[in-house]
């Protein structure tokens, strides 16, 4: 399975765990008097349609490369990673704005059975964040990355509902607004994270170099290839899932431009075999000044 398989695959996950969480918060909340639960059901609908997002970003990334788009159509990605984080500031904004309106608003204090429904959510959103990270990772996907922190965004607003609920049924009246106070606490925690995944993305559409350890690998590798002495220059950019690689490798000084030629040749097709998430390779030859020659 292609790294644009697993990632569509996995968002298919995300969306459909969504869907039912949402469902479930939703009636937990209103049936059960707790207004924690309504605010997570709220992110929980915002997730969903930032997980349809991330899926049409990859359905359009996956996009062969074409007349006007020569190094394809990864860049798409990190433009959706910016749209998740626009529908978590919303959801965090929201729950925020309802959570200060509540607490000024005399309620019932929530259920008790709303405690057990938040325990088997808190549980079933740290294994998605889990699987998601993890997929995240194995494809290079900042989409994904965004996705999965939003599962792990919502297992924190549960966590602090549980918290806020227990509390209300505990001590009873008087702190009927805990599980609100809860909520507000969490559209706090909701905006951190959204800043934490905007960056990386913010950092991808500028090309910015933060890749040391595959700089690093590359430079390793091209001197498995015969003819190859060193390498200087190495600029490194990410679009989508694949990387697109400038090197300036450096070869004996005295050989023919036709030999440079089908050594550069032998070195791009060694580093999009050994290392398959490179895209593009681009390499310059450099006369290397130990063994280059003046002859003018």
């Amino acid at each position: 399975m292609s790294i644009e398989q697993t990632a569509i695959k996995t968002t298919y996950f995300s969306i459909i765990g969504n869907i039912c969480l949402a469902l479930i918060k939703g009636f937990a909340g209103f049936f059960g008097n707790s207004y924690a639960l309504i605010a997570d059901a709220i992110e929980s609908t915002t997730d969903i349609f930032a997980s349809v997002l991330v899926l049409l970003g990859f359905k359009y990334a996956e996009r062969p490369a074409d007349e006007n788009h020569p190094y394809g159509h990864g860049k798409i990605e990190p433009i959706i990673t910016f749209l998740v984080v626009a529908f978590l500031v919303i959801s965090a904004t929201v729950i925020a704005y309802e959570s200060i309106e509540n607490i000024q608003i005399p309620h019932k204090v929530p259920k008790p059975w709303t405690l057990i429904v938040l325990g088997i959510i808190i549980l079933w959103k740290e294994i998605s964040y889990r699987v998601v990270i993890k997929k995240s990772e194995e494809t290079n996907s900042t989409s994904l990355k965004a996705d999965a922190w939003h599962h792990r965004s919502d297992a924190i607003t549960s966590i602090m509902a549980f918290i806020g609920i227990s509390i209300a049924v505990i001590f009873g009246e008087g702190y009927e607004t805990a599980d609100d106070w809860a909520a507000l606490m969490a559209s706090g925690f909701i905006l951190y994270n959204s800043y934490l995944i905007l960056r990386p993305a913010l950092g991808e559409i500028m090309d910015e170099q933060r890749y040391d350890d595959l700089l690093e690998e590359i430079r390793i590798k091209s001197l498995e290839v015969p003819g190859i002495t060193g390498t200087e220059k190495c600029f490194i950019r990410k679009a989508g899932m694949k990387f697109h690689v400038d090197l300036h490798a450096m070869v004996d000084g005295n050989i023919s431009v036709t030999k440079g030629h089908d050594i550069a040749h032998l070195l791009q097709d060694h580093l999009n075999k050994e290392i398959p998430n490179l895209e593009h390779v681009l390499i310059h030859i450099e006369p290397d000044d130990a063994t280059h020659q003046d002859y003018f």
